[in-house]
């Protein structure tokens, strides 16, 4: 489990998260929704350790983050940031390849190759993976990404807005394969998510975010609600039923 107790962070004057308290349970696909500039991605950030100065606590299993090896923390958590920018020329099957790192320090086994392979396997990428990074989609580049972290094979996975540049067919295809993840190999996925239908319908947990604190954390049918939603957003929605989950509508 994931606990954050009494979390801030600032930038100069300016603050991001204030008072932040989440228990983020384990074994789901926990969605964090809520408008630009909520904190989603500086959360995301401090829980994987990327910006280490904050106040207040944060428990990975229950030790406290500051007290987890480089090593340790790779092997236990995975992290996806927004933009990802590899100016060396590398294959797929290289650039993935990284995702050993924390198990082999660059030399590489059998092991390491089968553990690659399946990566590229599960992003539907294999036959592009002797191919440049640099001669990919952005959409397939996306994918490339996402099989580096799958290749580390962690008990947490990170994702800052994993669906940015897929179309509708690999978006969809990446959250069930998450969720196949976390069905059964039960790892944990804390993902930042626009699309509230995708949060709506993959999620079985949501933090709501807005201006640097926590509005509202529970259950996909406890933060899936109108009165939640308008509030966050500022903009009356509408849920509509879809078999057993719910579509947001936000026209008026």
């Amino acid at each position: 489990m994931i606990e954050t107790i009494n979390l801030h962070k600032s930038y100069g004057n300016t603050q991001i998260l204030t008072a932040c308290d989440l228990q983020l349970p384990e074994g789901q696909v926990i969605a964090l929704i809520g408008p630009n500039g909520a904190g989603k991605s500086t959360l995301l950030s401090l829980l994987s350790r990327v910006l280490g100065e904050r106040t207040g606590d944060i428990y990975l299993d229950g030790k406290e983050l500051r007290q987890w090896t480089g090593k340790e923390l790779a092997q236990k958590l995975a992290y996806l940031q927004q933009s990802n920018q590899y100016g060396v020329h590398l294959t797929v099957k290289e650039l993935v390849a990284f995702g050993r790192y924390p198990y082999n320090r660059g030399r590489q086994t059998e092991q390491d190759a089968q553990i690659i392979a399946s990566a590229i396997r599960k992003v539907g990428l294999e036959a592009y993976q002797e191919r440049s990074i640099h001669a990919l989609s952005g959409g397939q580049l996306q994918r490339v990404y996402l099989a580096m972290v799958l290749a580390q094979e962690t008990d947490y996975i990170l994702l800052d807005e994993p669906l940015n540049n897929l179309d509708l067919k690999h978006a969809t295809q990446l959250m069930n394969h998450l969720t196949e993840l976390v069905q059964a190999e039960k790892k944990t996925v804390i993902i930042v998510l626009h699309d509230i239908n995708y949060a709506a319908r993959y999620a079985s947990y949501i933090v709501a975010m807005k201006n640097g604190q926590v509005l509202q954390a529970g259950t996909t049918a406890e933060v899936i609600q109108e009165s939640v939603l308008s509030e966050l957003y500022e903009l009356p929605i509408k849920l509509v039923q879809v078999e057993d989950s719910y579509f947001c509508y936000p026209f008026t």
